[in-house]
């Protein structure tokens, strides 16, 4: 064990010897190979070590999006089954499986002859009813003149007052029949109650179907869909902040998407807390006009909340980590590597916030941090153009 600990601390002191020996220029050539690998630069006898050309960025003060990040899942506001309310055979099938269809559009038919019958029927008896109130009222009538001049007898005239309501009830009667026989010709006809997308066909043509018995179809709502996930109840604060202030807008990213493509607009909380999980339902609308989400998806979600104004960015690139933390290499007033232990806030692309560790207008080495062998080393920023055209 003593043996193993001389040779450990003559290490240390030999790596340390060679970092001041490369910083003043001094280190013999012999020096130069680390691990197999030889320098590129060569140092003239006696002189400085050539500088490290390198990449950099400025530190830019800008205004941050915040936003908090959820898995989420897509379900549909409106997702019915297409059933019958009149019995009989499918007769037609105008839209086809899996079509996308407007309010209104016919999706199936239903043979209407057997109701089309019954509607004949209704309006004979009401017709025939008509034609009988009509006689019953011209009756009276007379009966009640009569009647003032004593040539007919009272009770003969009240029982032609009684014939007439009986017919006018009657006729009341038939009116009903008749609207319930154009409602039931009208259920051959099954429209669509709302656009969206039918599912797979479970009546082909020639099927009886029944009054609620099974489903001919199903259809669901596209546009707009809901986004349902769960914050913690941390971050409910936050969020209700946001609302106060405003919309509180999202957006939605499918697997694999780096941008979103559909937006939409945070519209329901529930209103208690799950005691289990310590998370809350949360519900988003979305517009969803190319129909490129489903009901059921697997997406990720982003909730915006009050953009934090004048912050640090840098290019993640530039970011390093070690045993003490997240750091930068950045290039000194003499042209030299200095390191920084940085704070990271919230990312925007290909930025990072920097909460602490770096002020505005500092240059951030952006490139070739793995040849920069220790802080204080001597390099050589790149003009901007060349450091773009290098990346």
């Amino acid at each position: 064990m003593r043996v193993r600990t001389v040779l450990l601390g003559s290490i240390v002191v030999a790596a340390a010897v060679v970092a001041g020996l490369y910083q003043t220029g001094r280190l013999p050539p012999g020096l130069l190979t680390l691990g197999g690998e030889t320098a590129q630069a060569e140092a003239a006898p006696g002189g400085p070590p050539p500088a490290m050309p390198v990449p950099v960025a400025p530190v830019l003060k800008r205004s941050l999006p915040v936003y908090l990040d959820y898995s989420a899942r897509t379900e549909s506001i409106a997702a019915i089954s297409l059933q019958a309310k009149v019995s009989g055979y499918i007769q037609a099938q105008p839209a086809a499986d899996g079509s996308d269809v407007k309010q209104g559009d016919l999706l199936y038919k239903i043979d209407p002859r057997d109701f089309q019958a019954a509607l004949d029927q209704a309006n004979a008896q009401l017709q025939r009813d008509q034609a009988n109130i009509d006689y019953l009222r011209s009756n009276y009538d007379r009966g009640s003149e009569l009647s003032k001049n004593g040539w007919l007898d009272k009770d003969t005239f009240d029982q032609r007052q009684s014939n007439l309501k009986q017919a006018q009830a009657t006729l009341a009667a038939d009116q009903a029949a008749q609207r319930q026989a154009e409602l039931n010709l009208g259920y051959t006809e099954i429209r669509a109650p709302f656009a969206g997308r039918l599912g797979r066909n479970q009546a082909p043509i020639g099927t009886l179907v029944s009054v609620g018995g099974s489903a001919l179809n199903t259809l669901v709502q596209l546009d707009p869909i809901y986004v349902t996930f769960n914050p913690s109840e941390n971050e409910l604060g936050k969020i209700r902040a946001a609302q106060a202030a405003g919309k509180v807008m999202v957006d939605v990213l499918l697997p694999g998407e780096t941008e979103a493509k559909h937006q939409g607009e945070l519209t329901f909380l529930d209103n208690a807390v799950d005691n289990q999980t310590g998370t809350i339902l949360a519900r988003a609308t979305v517009r969803n006009g190319d129909f490129g989400l489903l009901p059921g998806q697997y997406v990720r979600v982003r909730v915006h909340l009050k953009p934090q104004p004048d912050a640090l960015m840098v290019p993640q690139v530039a970011v390093a980590a070690s045993q003490f933390g997240r750091y930068v290499y950045v290039v000194s007033k003499d042209n030299r590597a200095e390191q920084r232990l940085v704070t990271l806030g919230g990312t925007d692309g290909a930025l990072v916030s920097v909460e602490k560790g770096l002020a505005e207008g500092d240059r951030v080495i952006t490139g070739n941090l793995q040849k920069i062998f220790f802080p204080g080393m001597p390099v050589q920023p790149l003009p901007q153009q060349q450091a773009n055209a290098g990346s």
